[in-house]
């Protein structure tokens, strides 16, 4: 066993440690059929590289302090290997975007789009989804 250098401190393990970023992400992932059906019932923003699904949660239904995202693409989207594709850079932009500009208590369902989603600049479709949260999160017009 060779002893310690002098240039390292000791391996202390995880201990006082803070856990990787990915699990104190206010981000949880939608799986269940009904939560994406109740976000297909609610708001809608469509841009360019993707379509957004928004809702408010009820008081009660999941912790109001987490942002809830769910991802899908439909086959019209390309085969497997491009849906996955899509859906791997919806799940970028939105760690990126969704942290800061989403809010807690809210479902979000990000659709991909044929020929777009894959195949547009990561910068832009990063402006899709703050333009589309910018809109669903707007003060709504009253009604007449």
């Amino acid at each position: 066993m060779t002893p310690p250098r002098a240039d390292r401190a000791p391996d202390t393990g995880n201990a006082g440690e803070t856990p990787p970023a990915a699990s104190v992400c206010p981000l949880e992932t939608l799986r269940k059929r009904p939560d994406f059906l109740a976000a297909a019932r609610a708001r809608r923003q469509a841009t360019q590289g993707l379509l957004l699904q928004a809702r408010r949660r009820r008081e009660g239904e999941a912790d109001p302090d987490l942002i809830r995202v769910g991802y899908t693409c439909s086959k019209k989207v390309g085969n497997a290997v491009a849906r996955n594709r899509a859906k791997r850079r919806l799940r970028e932009v939105a760690r990126e975007i969704l942290p800061t500009r989403g809010k807690a208590g809210w479902d979000y369902v990000l659709i991909g789009r044929h020929l777009e989603t894959a195949n547009r600049p990561f910068h832009l479709l990063r402006q899709d989804l703050e333009t589309a949260l910018d809109r669903i999160h707007a003060p709504r017009k009253p009604k007449k």
